[in-house]
């Protein structure tokens, strides 16, 4: 195989990993994926893959001698290594540590085999200005084994993971990935730039490398000794070194400025790494714990995986594929061009993408600009493609004797490049997507932007004089909660948010203030003041809990219009809208078109002990009855939320990731712990880590702890935990049922607080669609056993769970049989308060439809019901 087709075949590995990671992100959007899989695709797959190839070729060029094995055995570290990482992958997927165990060894071999071939490599080489550049390859090497290490051990113990996982990403992220990218730009930054390299380059890089390595040092073992504040120290030493790199980087660009995708690509991912290395400093100072570092930081690792190493593999391909791989200059030039077509809109969108994510944005604006980043990459794979049609239809063209004049070798001094052209257009196209993604999130939801349009006084003579206020929040309650303003007054107001939760303030003339995470502040307009006049937070249910104000009109006409209580509307809904229950109709309505029921077939618990979900708090609107259409607060999308099961002695790793606009949290029954830490509740684009043991059997209700709890459950936030009881037998079929109210606010608005208050539903629904098994129902056939799992979730009705014809020869209630199968006697019903479950068991003896239901019978009219369709039994 020649020189050019091996690095052809060795680069399309790098690129199947980036496919991987842009089908996970995809895949993300609608189906739960771990966030640490969003992590080690790209770092552990695409990156490393690269660095063994690049850093082996780089190694190869400096050293002027050939590594021991040559292609052959690369080819072997390449394929171990991608075997390991896979390997590693699926056991994160499915929660499997002998898989996570088998995979880190094996790419931790590959590891080893590498950093001892180059340290050899190096050894026999001759005396080269740069050589001394490799010891970033052999020391990167090292620190990845450590890193692997930590990984292992996490994987064993997740109670480790808060403290531990801080030094694995130190190690991997800034070690493994940071020294290579770091020792590889002191040659190939100038080399993209066709910028000459400064006497200086190298020392500064020699000096660099140790400090680099002092950091990493102090910062992993800052977690290791249980010391946080060593993290912020190490993190700044290693800033140093890199900064030090960073002074030479930009002489060279002051001389000759990037003009190309590769350029700017790798200058945007040292920016990124700088800042996300900066951002854990200030962290660890800031931040009071290993769990709070662990989920703030989280926060931070999509730009690190998606600005630092993703731009950096893009960035270093564009300019080396051309150059290694295309056979001869002319054909390099063109597929160099082809690469570089549209960077400017590139660099624009992709890293604009990134840094608009991490402000507050509507969580549309946040899908819409994950989806322009995610189109960059797949641009990028494109443009590969094309890149390597073109330049080899040009060495074609070239026949056997291509004019090799004008070959740059890399850290040569280049001839000057050709003056780019101007790059106005995808500039301006660039900020042009950017600015629709986040405009279309603002008109989905203006609320989370916080647009207010201040309604004008009518027949009231302003005095020209403004009264000045500033309200705070305590607890549930706005204080004051009475403001008194001379008529005719302009009012401003300064709110506060001194809670702990989002938060807005809300006049009823429809003036209001953007939804504040606690701290933040924003002063409005209300306008000139002529009657009394009502404010409250808009969040749904927040107003019944206390949070409300008036403003007192001092002066006013004793008949003067009040508008104290003139919302005219369901709290946080349209005003004047009508209630969705209006539209309610069971007898006669079906479900939309394409309608699927949520899946209540169960599949028997799992092998693997340890079991990792990411949990994305979202809200949705979804259809809750045929022509019913609610706003829907989630876990992953769906309510209920994703069904957990597992064994007595499993443990559960839970990122919750909050995707919505206010406040969300979870509250795991299955787990016995103190509830101050995990059960807290996260503001829009924060984190937090989960973890639990499962010492108890039984069926278990997760939910939303925030306040007010009940309108966070009733509005769909609740799931269930199942944990099998020791020696629990086989059946032919299983069931879950998960019942729960619906109290309905206008079309697509979320539940109604008011109906919550005195537990008015209008809809009672098993897995959160009414009467969704009567339109589709549940299958078994004749003499198979069936075991059906019911919880509860309210939040406020009991159920009494029946299946009419059926009669239970297996009881199972809050951790115990109440019932078991020989005996003479036998169950009707499985009667449930709110937050119970357990499970029933029972043979159909004939054919035919078998409605289930709840006995409380008006719930069962609202929703709570559906059929079994028994089919005979198959012959033979």
């Amino acid at each position: 195989m020649s020189r050019r087709d091996w690095y052809l075949v060795t680069n399309a590995v790098v690129l199947g990993w980036i496919v991987l990671t842009v089908v996970a992100v995809g895949v993300h959007r609608f189906v739960d994926q771990p966030l640490w899989l969003m992590v080690h695709l790209p770092l552990l797959g695409a990156a490393t893959a690269a660095i063994l190839i690049w850093s082996q070729h780089f190694a190869d060029t400096l050293l002027r001698r050939a590594a021991p094995g040559g292609r052959v055995g690369l080819g072997i570290r390449l394929g171990g290594h991608t075997v390991g990482a896979l390997t590693v992958v699926a056991g994160v997927v499915t929660g499997s540590l002998p898989l996570v165990v088998a995979g880190a060894v094996v790419v931790g071999a590959a590891i080893v085999v590498h950093a001892v071939l180059l340290g050899i490599q190096s050894r026999g080489a001759l005396p080269a200005r740069f050589a001394p550049l490799v010891r970033y390859y052999v020391a990167a090497a090292v620190v990845f084994l450590g890193g692997i290490a930590i990984g292992v051990v996490m994987a064993g113990d997740p109670a480790l993971t808060d403290r531990l996982v801080t030094a694995h990403i130190v190690l991997n992220a800034y070690g493994w990935i940071g020294l290579t990218a770091l020792g590889t730009l002191v040659l190939l930054w100038p080399t993209v730039l066709h910028a000459r390299i400064q006497q200086s380059a190298d020392a500064a890089g020699r000096r660099a490398l140790w400090i680099l390595l002092a950091g990493l040092a102090i910062a992993a073992a800052g977690p290791l000794v249980g010391v946080q504040a060593l993290v912020a120290v190490g993190m700044a030493v290693w800033l140093a070194g890199a900064l030090l790199i960073a002074r030479e980087g930009w002489r060279q660009a002051r001389t000759m400025p990037p003009g190309t995708f590769a350029g700017w690509s790798l200058a945007c991912a040292f920016a990124w790494v700088i800042g996300a290395a900066a951002t854990l400093a200030v962290q660890a100072v800031l931040l009071p714990g290993w769990a709070e570092l662990r989920d703030a930081y989280l926060v931070v690792l999509g730009p690190l995986v998606a600005g630092f190493a993703v731009q950096l593999v893009s960035g270093a391909m564009s300019y080396l594929l051309p150059v290694v791989a295309m056979g001869s200059p002319k054909a390099a030039k063109a597929g160099a061009e082809v690469l570089d077509r549209g960077w400017a809109f590139r660099v624009v969108a992709f890293n604009g993408s990134i840094l608009l994510y991490l402000l507050p944005m509507p969580s549309l604006a946040r899908v819409l600009l994950s989806f322009v980043a995610a189109g960059v990459v797949v641009a990028f794979l494109v443009l590969v493609i094309r890149a390597l049609v073109v330049g080899r239809r040009v060495r074609r063209g070239e026949g056997s004797s291509p004019d090799r004049s004008g070959r740059v070798g890399i850290g040569m001094p280049a001839p000057a490049a050709p003056p780019p052209p101007r790059r106005a257009g995808g500039l301006v196209a660039g900020f042009a997507v950017l600015a629709l993604c986040v405009a279309g999130g603002v008109a989905a939801d203006p609320a989370a932007a916080g647009i207010a349009v201040a309604a004008p006084a009518a027949d009231v003579v302003a005095t020209g004089e403004t009264t000045h206020v500033t309200v705070q929040v305590q607890g549930m309650h706005f204080t004051p909660d009475v403001i008194e303003v001379p008529v005719g007054n302009t009012l401003e107001v300064t709110f506060e948010n001194t809670g702990t939760d989002v938060h807005d303030l809300t006049f009823a003339n429809g003036v209001r203030t953007a939804r504040l995470a606690p701290g933040a502040s924003e002063t409005v307009d209300v306008g000139v003041i002529g009657a009394d006049m009502a404010g409250w937070c808009s969040i749904a249910g927040h107003r019944q809990m206390g949070m409300e104000l008036t403003v007192v009109a001092v002066g006013a006409a004793a008949d003067a219009g009040s508008s104290a209580g003139s919302d005219g509307h369901a709290h946080g809904a349209d005003p004047g809208a009508p209630s969705a229950a209006d539209d309610i109709d069971l007898d006669g309505a079906e479900p939309a078109p394409g309608f699927e029921p949520w899946p209540a077939s169960l599949a028997p618990a799992g092998e693997g002990t340890l079991h990792r979900i990411t949990l994305e708090a979202q809200e949705i609107v979804q259809e809750v009855a045929p022509g019913i259409r609610q706003e829907r607060w989630t876990f992953g999308g769906t309510a209920p939320g994703p069904v957990l099961r597992g064994k007595v002695g499993d443990t559960f790793e839970i990122t919750l990731v909050n995707d919505g606009t206010i406040g969300h949290s979870i509250d795991f029954h299955a787990g016995s712990l103190a509830p101050n830490e995990p059960m807290r509740t996260i503001q829009p684009g924060e984190t937090l880590t989960y973890t639990f043991t499962a010492t108890k059997a039984g069926i278990w209700m997760y939910h939303c702890s925030t306040m007010p709890m009940s309108m966070h459950i009733a509005n769909g936030m609740y799931g269930a935990v199942i944990i099998d009881p020791p020696d629990l037998a086989s059946v032919d079929r299983e069931y879950l049922l998960v019942q729960g109210e619906l109290y309905l606010g206008p079309q697509e608005q979320p539940a109604d607080a008011d109906k919550l208050a005195v537990v008015a539903p209008d809809l009672v629904a098993f897995n959160g669609y009414a009467d969704q098994y009567v339109h589709r129902p549940l299958a078994a056939s004749v003499g198979e056993r069936v075991r059906i799992w019911v919880l509860d979730a309210g939040p406020n009705v009991a159920s009494s769970f029946h299946v009419v014809g059926g009669q239970f020869d297996t009881v199972y209630l809050e951790g115990a049989f109440t019932l078991e199968p020989g005996g003479p006697g036998g169950a009707q019903a499985l009667a449930l308060q709110p937050a119970q479950g357990g499970f029933v068991e029972l043979a159909f003896p004939e054919a035919g439809d078998y409605p289930f239901v709840t006995h409380r019978m008006s719930d069962a009219e609202k929703g709570a019901r559906g059929v079994f369709h028994i089919e005979s039994a198959p012959k033979g």
